[in-house]
């Protein structure tokens, strides 16, 4: 994992909300952002607050072991 702080806002970037956010009861949570290196990750409650990077395959292996509990 790459712990960043993000050197910008993340507005340059196309986020997307989890498929399990509430946004029709404020219960929001997470949205991911891609780039060809980096995978961005920030909390949906709090746009600009702190986001990290983390690496594609990271991301990808957290997913899968997330899918599983």
């Amino acid at each position: 994992m790459i712990r960043n702080a993000s050197t910008g806002n993340g507005s340059e970037l196309t986020w997307f909300k989890s498929s399990y956010s509430d946004s029709s009861n404020g219960h929001d949570c997470v949205e991911v952002a891609t780039t060809p290196h980096t995978v961005h990750v920030r909390d949906s409650k709090n746009v600009p607050g702190p986001l990290f990077t983390v690496a594609p395959g990271a991301w990808s292996d957290f997913v899968t072991y997330a899918a599983k509990h």
